[in-house]
């Protein structure tokens, strides 16, 4: 199949053409039908099979279809994305397979500047991507109307729902006319998902072209048994022994990411780090160094293991086990998208075992041992209770991602906020602000 046979305009196609594709994706075969029959759609691929094509093209085939040539553009279709990243990367997606047909298209998120985005919303845009947070800011100063949204698509909702943005979902749908489109794109089909599309979606066509939580099978993994201590002089070794270009590294946490990432310097590898305490130039100067090989390695924190769409990245490393297992298949998706085949290893302390087990539970399958020569665990060492505390919830077991006030969920590593601010939400840079009464003064990082 090609996507000539798809029911596309020849402007998309030629657009679809000049990005070096021919045929769709799995992903792309099922979805793109039936967003141009008008129903609602809940879609499940695995990360890095061209989810986001899946809803671009049939979006903006519908909405060319009836382009207002002039005059005031009022928001015609909203994308709603977790990260400012994968705003970013749908964005520029949205530009590219857009750029033949008469549709403005703009992305807004936190972490820069409110008014640039304001001026732009004033001129009218037909589409919207956009982070919740954000998009809220914007409401709350009138400065955009979502009263006549036509097709809504929430993008890896999975995501949104672990980072806590449920309350600020429903705002955003409290603003929405009755009557439209929605589109729910996940990259798995929790029983949190499940219940958000049962009362979200109307008759949703449901499709699902891989197996819940699954690894691609173009990515070859390993783990290697270290001692904590000994990670930083084994990756560095690995790296430099192996003249590994491109490394995209996971910590768990913003400080371990940032102390990574100048010890890889000390080492001679040039390195930077991405997480949510950096400005969003940061972020996207890290970013934009990493893809040209400005640097060789990239730190980064689970902030990073959606929306990263790195061409051909060979290596993800896991410096540290994610606190989760599902994490893990998102990590190292990041290498063996499209066509292209990549290598995820992990290194594990005695710490992380129970974390291993978890992963390997959620894989069905032992990942394949590496043994590195002068590397060899001291069995002396007992395993101590991970630093930022393990979360009590597991991804599709049913509860927990929000947490609410009054929630007994251990905060997320690095939410150093009062108590006062913590009942206001998770810690975001694209959450809205919101008026608060003055918090109690506390002491240390409780």
């Amino acid at each position: 199949m090609s996507f000539d046979s798809l029911g596309l305009s020849a402007d998309i196609l030629r657009a679809v053409a000049e990005q070096g594709y021919s045929e769709p994706t799995p992903i792309q075969r099922q979805a793109i039908p039936v967003v141009l029959s008008g129903r609602d759609l809940l879609a499940s691929a695995q990360t890095g099979t061209g989810k986001t094509a899946g809803f671009t093209l049939p979006l903006l085939q519908k909405l060319s279809a009836k382009a207002t040539a002039r005059g005031r553009r009022p928001v015609r279709a909203l994308i709603l994305t977790p990260t400012r990243e994968l705003a970013a990367q749908v964005g520029e997606n949205v530009s590219e397979y857009s750029k033949y047909l008469p549709l403005r298209s703009l992305v807004v998120f936190g972490g820069v500047s409110i008014n640039p985005q304001m001026m732009k919303l004033r001129g009218g845009v037909d589409i919207l991507v956009a982070t919740p947070g954000r998009l809220l800011d914007l409401a709350h100063q009138n400065a955009v109307d979502l009263s006549q949204v036509e097709v809504l698509v929430l993008d890896e909702a999975d995501r949104m729902l672990d980072m806590g943005f449920i309350h600020d979902i429903r705002r955003v749908l409290a603003k929405l006319p009755a009557r439209r489109q929605n589109l729910l794109f996940s990259a798995t089909f929790s029983d949190e998902i499940k219940t958000l599309a049962e009362k979200l979606l109307h008759n949703p066509e449901q499709v699902e072209v891989a197996r819940r939580n699954t690894a691609s099978e173009q990515v070859s993994q390993q783990v290697v048994f270290v001692d904590k201590k000994r990670k930083r002089e084994l990756l560095s070794q690995l790296i430099g022994e192996g003249n590994w270009q491109q490394v995209l590294v996971f910590t768990r946490t913003k400080h371990g990411a940032n102390h990574l990432a100048e010890q890889l310097g000390k080492d001679g590898i040039t390195a930077a780090a991405i997480h949510g305490n950096k400005s969003q130039g940061a972020r996207t100067r890290a970013l934009a160094d990493f893809k040209s090989g400005g640097i060789r390695v990239l730190v980064a924190t689970d902030i990073a293991a959606r929306g990263l769409d790195i061409e051909e990245l060979p290596h993800v490393v896991n410096y540290e086990l994610p606190n989760v297992a599902e994490d893990y298949v998102h990590r190292i998706g990041r290498t063996g998208r499209a066509a292209a085949t990549g290598a995820a290893l992990s290194l594990v302390c005695v710490d992380e075992h129970k974390l291993l087990r978890d992963i390997e539970r959620l894989l069905k399958r032992e990942i394949p041992r590496l043994a590195v020569a002068g590397y060899d665990p001291d069995p002396g060492i007992k395993a101590e209770p991970i630093q930022n505390g393990r979360q009590q919830q597991t991804r599709g077991g049913g509860g927990g991602r929000g947490r609410g006030p009054g929630s007994s969920m251990p905060r997320p590593s690095g939410d150093k906020r009062p108590q006062q601010a913590r009942r206001q939400g998770p810690a975001s840079a694209d959450k809205p602000a919101r008026p608060r009464r003055p918090a109690v003064k506390r002491s240390g990082n409780s």
